[in-house]
C-alpha cells in the first residue's frame, strides 16, 4: 500500500484529496518461504508483518509502536 494524502489550498478553496495504491505479495517471496515448508497462510502474514513492520519501526512513541506491534502479530501468528 502506498498512500498519498494531499492538502491544496488556493485562496478561499481547499481541496483534500487521499490516494492508495494496493498491489499484490510477491510471488517470488512467497515461493521461497513455501519451498522451505512454511504453509501459504503462514507466509502471507509473515510477509505482511515484515512490510508494516518498516512504517511501525518509524513511530516515535515507543508505547504505540509496541502496542501496534502486538497487534499485528497477534493477528497474524498461528496458535492455538
Amino acid at each position: 500500500i502506498n498512500a498519498k494524502p494531499q492538502l491544496e489550498i488556493f485562496a478561499d478553496d481547499v481541496q483534500c484529496r487521499h490516494g492508495a495504491t494496493v498491489g499484490q505479495l510477491d510471488r517470488e517471496a512467497l515461493f521461497y518461504l513455501q519451498s522451505r515448508g512454511i504453509d501459504c497462510e503462514t507466509a502471507r502474514g509473515i510477509l505482511t508483518v515484515a512490510f508494516a513492520a518498516e512504517a511501525i519501526s518509524q513511530m516515535r512513541l515507543p508505547a504505540l509502536r509496541e502496542s501496534i506491534e502486538a497487534m499485528l502479530l497477534q493477528r497474524f501468528s498461528k496458535g492455538p
